[in-house]
């Protein structure tokens, strides 16, 4: 086995320096930045995930309302002469909506989202608003909203007054 001399130990140890030098200046910041760039797409996809468990649960409430057709919750009138068990079960299903709407505001609103959130909470408060302009929802609404977050509160009343509920004949 060869022997480093003095000369060549001294250019060695300036080598690995060099090296280590490198690693700092450029290897810890793109280990930085590619741990960003992961952690910032695993939160999407999280992110996504949420969004889409909650579609799923809102196509489950609009089975829920199409089995009850006697309600007549797609109708943007007022409906006239319900039953006590008809009445019951209304607002058993809108408590059920309301529940959904408020686990969405919870886990999906927020006063500075991205691009990609904002569409996506603005698909749930076109849902919001859509049923805000129907007049038996808006008229559960004091009962449906007691005992819920005051921030989802006041936004959805800020939506139902913003919604245009003009019924028509």
């Amino acid at each position: 086995m060869r022997h480093l001399g003095v000369t060549g130990w001294s250019m060695a140890m300036e080598l690995w320096e060099l090296l280590s030098y490198v690693v700092t200046v450029i290897g810890l910041p793109m280990a930085i930045i590619i741990f960003v760039y992961e952690q910032r797409k695993e939160r999407d996809n999280e992110e996504q995930e949420v969004y889409q468990l909650l579609s799923d649960n809102y196509q489950d409430f609009l089975k829920v309302a199409l089995d009850n057709p006697d309600l007549r919750l797609f109708s943007a009138n007022q409906m006239p002469d319900l039953t006590p068990e008809q009445k019951e079960r209304m607002l058993i299903i809108f408590s059920m909506l309301i529940s959904l709407f408020e686990r969405a505001y919870l886990l999906l609103y927020d006063d500075s989202m991205t691009p990609d959130q904002l569409r996506r909470w603005q698909s749930w408060e076109d849902y919001m608003r859509e049923w805000s302009r129907r007049e038996e929802f808006v008229l559960a609404l004091p009962q449906l909203l007691r005992g819920e977050d005051p921030e989802f509160v006041a936004y959805l009343q800020r939506v139902v007054r913003r919604s245009d509920r003009t019924v028509t004949s």
